[in-house]
């Protein structure tokens, strides 16, 4: 429980006004949010109040200088009527670590897990029932200073809010096309902020986006910033190479290939159980520079059987066609049959279809009628 906390329910829920046949991503949020203050050094007023606008005075200097970080995950509703919030812990070290870099003072482990199961409690009935949907937490740190002086703030807030979401991708539309980058870059070289969450890295990448998907792609796939040449990572999610030999069930030869984090990639949670699931099943995952010619070679002969990219809010999603400097290549099969199994293993786990054997999920009790509402599991 979150001391001192204080709750101001919504006069009336919205609820009714959502088509969860038809979940866009992000554009549906729940009744409350969770809200705490920074100043004179410490964190304080805990509350949960209805969701809407917040006032922020036109000189605040986070709209000038952008010292603000988020971060993203989800809650699921379990085959089994409870909530299951994935790996909420990562998360919540990944935004202290953004907060770090941008000098916002940290919010604490318990607080940021309270406020999730607060939420989750008081919101319990926007969990999503269909198998794809999930309910999305984002949480928000910015400085709420008025100055013009380019220096840290010395008041902040924190806020987390939720949103009912469909996929991201359409899972049954094939793999997803991507347009590797040779002119813009989406974070500066080691020793920048592109392991952060912060809103300066996502602006960097709308324009690059925006031209791949006039262009028929569905994302931009970056390249180092130094020389274009090695595979970063893709504006939504982290990428992983398949070579031929590694089977989708284990077994020897071939190996599952990654970038490695360094500084300039987001460390991904679901990268980081991806890349766990995949030595479960007794393949190699090498961390390692990949250079994009080597990709667009190794599609065209062979060698690289499948694609795929994993986050938050694709899960894991297949790359069917890549595009390098007038370049396509498209792979065969999508989606192979180790990104069926590892979509397969990760939503089994976060919905509880099937055993959370690295204990990854948070389990948060629902009431006996919302219990008794489980998810739906496609017969597939």
């Amino acid at each position: 429980m979150l001391s001192g906390l204080t709750i101001t329910r919504a006069a009336k829920s919205r609820i009714g006004e959502v088509d969860f046949e038809n979940l866009p991503f992000g554009a549906v949020f729940s009744d409350h949010m969770f809200s705490m203050s920074y100043s004179e050094g410490r964190w304080g007023d805990p509350r949960i109040e209805p969701y809407g606008p917040i006032s922020l005075d036109p000189g605040t200097a986070m709209l000038h200088y952008g010292q603000t970080v988020f971060d993203g995950l989800k809650a699921f509703r379990g085959v089994d009527g409870a909530a299951r919030v994935f790996r909420p812990e990562r998360n919540a070290a990944r935004l202290r670590e953004s907060a770090a870099r941008l000098c916002i003072p940290p919010v604490e482990e318990e607080v940021f897990i309270g406020a999730i199961r607060q939420l989750i409690e008081l919101d319990h009935r926007w969990l999503p029932r269909r198998e794809g949907q999930a309910l999305y937490i984002r949480p928000l740190l910015i400085g709420t200073e008025a100055h013009l002086d380019v220096r840290p703030d010395t008041t902040y807030r924190f806020l987390m809010m939720t949103a009912p979401v469909g996929a991201y991708f359409d899972q049954n539309s094939g793999g997803v096309s991507l347009k590797a980058e040779a002119t813009y870059t989406r974070a500066a070289a080691k020793g920048g902020m592109g392991y952060a969450k912060t809103a300066g890295n996502y602006a960097a990448g709308m324009l690059a986006t925006a031209n791949a998907r006039r262009e028929g792609f569905d994302q931009v796939l970056w390249l180092d910033s130094e020389q274009h040449r090695f595979v970063e990572e893709v504006g939504a999610m982290n990428i992983f190479f398949k070579t031929a030999g590694a089977g989708g069930s284990g077994g020897s030869g071939g190996s599952v290939i990654t970038p490695p984090l360094g500084g300039s990639i987001l460390p991904g949670v679901t990268r980081d159980s991806v890349i766990a699931l995949i030595r479960d099943r007794g393949l190699t995952v090498e961390e390692r520079p990949i250079a994009i010619d080597e990709v667009m070679d190794g599609i065209a002969g062979g060698s690289i059987e499948e694609v795929f990219g994993a986050g938050t809010a694709a899960v894991i999603a297949p790359v069917e066609r890549l595009e390098y400097l007038g370049r396509n290549e498209t792979l065969k099969n999508v989606p192979g049959p180790l990104t069926l199994a590892l979509y397969d293993e990760i939503v089994g786990i976060q919905t509880g279809r099937l055993p959370d054997r690295h204990g990854w999920n948070m389990i948060v009790p629902l009431p006996a009628s919302e219990a008794a509402a489980p998810m739906a599991v496609s017969s597939g």
